[in-house]
């Protein structure tokens, strides 16, 4: 998964740079969007992934669902996918450049996992708690998982920021099985 992650990301980052150059970020955003839409379709998505069909009839099938629904530039991008076999890997890189494109406005995503749902009250003392250790704004995207058993993790980014009991009892007895305390 960190491979794909990654796979996707190099495209994004790409994609990002020829956009802010050419300050054409909106359209990107908006063609890769729809066009991972579009190629989200089952039926299509096996056809074009389907290696037993020739390369240049999966590209002519694939311009012609999506002639006149994206620009050019982001057509090339979506074009070389399917030519290096990732054409699965576009709505991936689609959000990669919605990630980018909010890093650049100075939105940090954050995703709160907690043991139970949280009140507004704690969605906003968290939020406001975020937003002073990234220095920016914060969009929370919250989850819920039992197994937690208190308290939140809140991962930002890369950084994971584990506050759940779960958690903390792992760390106990990693400490008690090495004889740390």
């Amino acid at each position: 998964m960190a491979g794909n992650r990654s796979t996707a990301r190099r495209y994004a980052e790409a994609a990002f740079e020829i956009a802010e150059r050419d300050g054409t970020l909106a359209v990107w955003l908006d063609a890769l969007d729809r066009a991972a839409a579009i190629v989200a379709d089952p039926e299509l998505g096996r056809l074009l992934s389907n290696p037993a069909i020739p390369a240049a009839s999966r590209r002519e099938v694939l311009e012609n669902v999506l002639s006149g629904r994206i620009d050019a530039a982001p057509m090339r991008l979506v074009a070389l996918l399917l030519e290096r076999g990732r054409i699965e890997r576009l709505p991936e890189v689609a959000r990669e450049l919605r990630r980018l494109q909010r890093r650049k406005d100075g939105i940090t995503e954050a995703v709160v996992t907690s043991a139970a749902p949280l009140t507004e009250a704690e969605t906003s003392a968290l939020r406001d708690r975020l937003t002073a250790i990234t220095g920016g704004a914060v969009e929370l995207t919250l989850g819920v998982d039992p197994a937690l058993l208190g308290g939140v993790e809140v991962r930002l980014g890369d950084r994971l920021i584990d506050g759940s009991v779960r958690g903390r009892l792992d760390r106990l007895r990693t400490r008690l099985a090495s004889g740390a305390l």
